[in-house]
């Protein structure tokens, strides 16, 4: 899921995907993979553009509520300045056109590639396409299906199929009703849209059938590589105009590749990955010669798209980064100013990674999680090293840890306070991340071992962890261009350097969102028990403030010595809301730094943490708010004498008013303790 032309703030740094996968489809939901933008929303899992509006139009029809745009959730890499290369794309969806009744239709819909997401026009029969106004920086190149005929913008009718380049007037176009299709019948239709960057040529195919026709509609010879920047946004847009007409797009697929000599048109529709997909009809097929399944193709996605798409048994991935740095640090990069780190992340060969790790020999084990096993390693160019390597099982399942992870560990993750990527390796049946190695572990080890030999932490060490955690988070849900959802902040997941400094990893269940216009849907709580948020448990929607939670957590465990969830169930939030109730908050403090620390500080910090796990998301603080809390740069939380009581309204029936109360131990209901152990079991 992944975008990324937010890299450019890092001065000279430059990125080159080269994808090679066979690979059947994958099917995305468009609510984890597409921006909406106006009058668009999701409707019946497919994007409608457009609304209805009252008939006839009003003085407001042309304002921003008549045009909608769609856009896949990050930009596609086109051209690769380096090499001098330039993708050659596919392209197919299905689409209707529904008038709304008693009026006119509307202006149309357009697929759309764009160097700027936000540029808009609202000008009647411009579909939301850039204007004359058009920025010189800015390009964009667009397929229209144009249901309004205005002469001056060189419409030969109302029932159309154009091809736009940086103008809203199409240097090719066709009569739709010339090839037997109507777009205002409102029937569904699927189209084709290929270019070749060999041939420079594009074509367009449309049919009311999901088979691709023998021959393309409309054809035009064009060179996109003068047109194209290096990343574009790739989607859909539509406006009304004075008219009112439904824009629905569905069973959308796109990619880009290598244009080969010896590959044909066939062999494009059948193999490859797609960047945002919908549940595959067996019936729909690309055109002949698609149901063999011996097309041939070596893809390459350019662009953080093909991250987000593809489920694969064999992936192999190059990334060359270019840059140049300020200050060298152990040969990788600098730190800024602002606490981000350049550094360069590089691929490593299968021979390198079991050269590392001893063959992945079981002593080189230093962790494991449900979705990877984590071996130490050493490599002459980094030194030691953690290696992340992924059990297949787990990367065929819908949310893939490891694109995931890897997309937003490269995307923008340079802070001090980030565990760092150093390579990957994604060779034959190895799947792999490489981060630096921290030589003190995880902070869960360090604060819950038993033996004699355990690290003890000082009150300063925990202190500085956890404003640590805070600049890191800070930095996910406010410095990044892309908001950034860790949902996984627990005490396991922070890393501590030589120093005891705190580094924030496993970003295998992050979510990055636009900071506007985000569409957040509803999943199946992920993470771990004791350190969710009460309401991403019932509600399944994470947010900046679920994850101010799960620091809230933190901080109560770092304070008190204590895990969220004991052996016996006990809650670690309950036991900090009833010391603070009885007026004795500072006896939850960790028994082993009693009078080896100062009071105030303490005790700010069990304060904080309580704050950051009211029950209410709308009375916790920014994670930023407690850093400066935790700080003394700010005052301290007011908190309420006992722990709150939130309900929430059921959604399971709707002939019922049963509410959900998340309350404390006053309450009589005892759903909050069943939620919040670990013997819940979300499958």
């Amino acid at each position: 899921m992944l975008s990324f032309s937010f890299l450019l703030f890092l001065v000279y740094f430059f990125l080159l995907f080269d994808f090679s996968f066979p690979s059947p489809s994958v099917s995305f939901l468009p609510a984890r993979n597409v921006t909406l933008y106006g009058d668009a929303h999701l409707k019946n899992n497919a994007i409608s553009l457009t609304q209805q509006h009252a008939c006839p139009a009003s003085s407001s029809s042309s304002s921003s509520n008549a045009v909608g745009k769609a856009l896949y959730l990050y930009p596609i890499r086109f051209l690769d300045p380096i090499n001098n290369t330039t993708a050659s794309f596919f392209c197919r969806f299905s689409f209707s056109i529904v008038r709304s009744p008693l009026c006119s239709f509307g202006d149309g819909m357009a697929f759309l590639i764009t160097s700027n997401a936000d540029s808009f026009s609202l000008s009647k029969g411009y579909m939301g396409l850039s204007g004359p106004a058009l920025n010189p920086q800015d390009s964009f190149i667009a397929v229209e299906f144009d249901t309004s005929s205005d002469p001056s913008l060189g419409d030969i009718n109302s029932n159309h199929i154009g091809i736009d380049v940086n103008s809203i007037v199409s240097f090719a176009a066709i009569d739709a009703e010339s090839v037997g299709i109507d777009l205002q019948s409102g029937r569904q239709i699927t189209a084709w849209i290929e270019y070749s960057d060999s041939s420079k040529v594009i074509q367009v195919w449309a049919s009311y059938l999901q088979v691709r026709p023998q021959s393309p509609i409309l054809v035009a010879q064009v060179d996109l590589s003068e047109h194209f920047k290096e990343y574009m946004h790739v989607g859909f847009s539509a406006s009304n105009g004075q008219g009112s007409a439904i824009h629905i797009v569905d069973q959308w697929r796109f990619k880009t590749y290598a244009t080969l000599s010896s590959v044909t048109p066939e062999d494009i529709s059948e193999r490859g990955d797609c960047l945002m997909c919908y549940p595959e009809n067996p019936m729909y097929n690309d055109g002949p010669g698609t149901h063999n399944g011996r097309g041939k193709l070596l893809e390459m996605a350019l662009g953080w798209g093909g991250l987000a798409a593809f489920t694969v048994s064999i992936i192999v991935v190059l990334l060359v980064v270019i840059f140049s740095a300020i200050k060298k640090r152990r040969g990788f990069g600098g730190r800024t100013k602002e606490g981000r780190i350049n550094r360069v992340s590089r691929r490593l060969s299968i021979t390198e990674i079991r050269s590392a790790t001893m063959g992945f020999h079981r002593s080189r084990i230093i962790g494991q999680g449900a979705s990877a096993t984590v071996f130490k390693g050493y490599l002459s160019s980094c030194g030691s090293v953690a290696v992340k390597r992924f059990d297949h099982a787990a990367i065929e399942c819908a949310h893939n840890p490891f694109i995931t992870e890897f997309a937003t560990m490269v995307g923008c993750l340079r802070h001090e306070n980030l565990v760092q990527l150093q390579g990957w390796c994604c060779e034959g049946t190895v799947l792999a991340l490489v981060y630096e190695y921290l030589p003190n572990g995880s902070l869960d080890k360090v604060l819950h071992k038993n033996s004699s030999s355990a690290i003890f932490l000082l009150w300063k060490q925990r202190l500085n962890i956890v404003l640590g955690v805070a600049s890191a988070l800070s930095y996910l849900h406010e410095e990044c261009e892309r908001q950034i959802i860790h949902r996984d902040v627990k005490a396991c997941n922070i890393l501590l350097d030589a120093e005891f400094n705190a580094k924030l990893g496993d970003f295998g269940l992050a979510e990055v969102y636009e900071h506007s216009s985000v569409i957040r849907a509803a999943t199946i709580p992920a993470g771990t028990m004791g350190y969710l948020a009460p309401e991403y448990v019932y509600y399944g929607v994470p947010s900046v403030k679920s994850d101010v939670y799960s620091f809230g957590v933190v901080m109560l465990e770092v304070a008190t010595g204590k895990r969220p969830v004991d052996g016996v169930g006990a809650v670690l939030v309950d036991r900090a809301w009833s010391f603070w109730e009885k007026g004795k908050l500072i006896e939850a403090a960790d028994s082993k730094v009693v009078g080896m620390f100062n009071t105030l500080e303490v005790e700010r910090m069990l304060m904080v943490g309580l704050s950051c796990v009211h029950p209410n998301h709308e009375k916790r603080p920014t994670v930023k708010e407690a850093a400066m809390i935790l700080r003394g740069e700010a005052p301290l939380p007011v908190l309420p004498q006992r722990k709150p009581a939130v309900g929430f309204q059921s959604v399971l029936s709707e002939d019922s008013d049963g509410t959900l109360n998340l309350a404390g131990d006053n309450s009589p209901c005892t759903d909050y303790l069943t939620w919040m152990t670990p013997r819940t079991d979300f499958g």
